[in-house]
């Protein structure tokens, strides 16, 4: 039976390097619908995620100047690695052809102190370092343990205390980011352009217009509506059709 699964695992694999090399190879001739068949392809029947290859999909969608699929995919690829700065630099052109601009509030103080911090990594690196520091504690411990000589004891005994306090801070921080990722609902609008309403209902009156592009974040859902805020802080509802959810 295991065999049956490593070969499978095996399979899978190769289909995904096959497809994802296609798609960079149709991307370097000049080929971008063909490329984004090829990277879609890897995503729909591989289920395979990257943030290389949500990276890749949304350059080739910039090529084609499609607002919208490009900046969803440049925020799925920055879900899967925080910060990376060759991403970060191509979402700051692809928004350039937005038409919306909407400010945004940022935090300050010791809230952005912590975000700065927390948002090196995602929840998921965080409990990989969590796990290694914890080993670490426990080597320690353990040479503390058998040491015979009093230097060495209190030389351990200061590193357990400092992975002590670098494991409550990484394990903090994961799920502080995990908090985060749980409850931020970013959503990219695929629309042409949207009317946001005081309630959800087509019969509400329309306070703004969002176009094809714009970066929303969701925070209640009632039937086909979504109430979505913006970075500004602003506040409305939406069809829920002309928004695409990150996550």
């Amino acid at each position: 039976m295991k065999n049956i699964v490593y070969l499978f695992l095996f399979i899978t694999q190769v289909f995904f390097a096959q497809s994802f090399e296609k798609g960079n190879a149709m991307y370097q001739r000049g080929n971008y619908q063909e490329a984004i068949q090829a990277y879609e392809g890897v995503i729909k029947e591989n289920k395979q995620e990257s943030a290389e290859l949500y990276f890749n999909l949304a350059n080739s969608y910039y090529k084609l100047n499609k607002v919208a699929p490009a900046i969803y995919n440049y925020e799925k690829a920055l879900v899967l690695k925080p910060h990376d700065p060759e991403t970060l630099n191509n979402l700051k052109f692809a928004k350039k052809l937005t038409i919306d601009e909407i400010k945004e509030v940022p935090k300050v103080g010791f809230a952005k102190l912590i975000q700065n911090f927390t948002g090196i990594f995602n929840y998921n690196t965080w409990a990989k370092i969590s796990v290694g520091i914890a080993f670490l504690f426990l080597l320690s411990f353990i040479g503390y343990y058998f040491s015979q000589l009093t230097l060495t004891k209190r030389i351990y005994f200061i590193g357990m205390f400092v992975l002590l306090v670098a494991l409550g801070l990484s394990v903090s921080a994961g799920m502080s980011e995990k908090s985060h990722f749980d409850n931020d609902r970013p959503a990219i609008v695929f629309a042409e352009m949207s009317e946001v309403r005081s309630e959800p209902q087509k019969g509400g009156s329309a306070i703004f217009l969002l176009h094809e592009g714009a970066k929303v974040y969701v925070t209640e859902v009632l039937g086909q509506w979504k109430k979505i805020e913006l970075t500004d802080g602003t506040e409305g509802w939406i069809d829920a059709s002309t928004i695409k959810e990150v996550k």
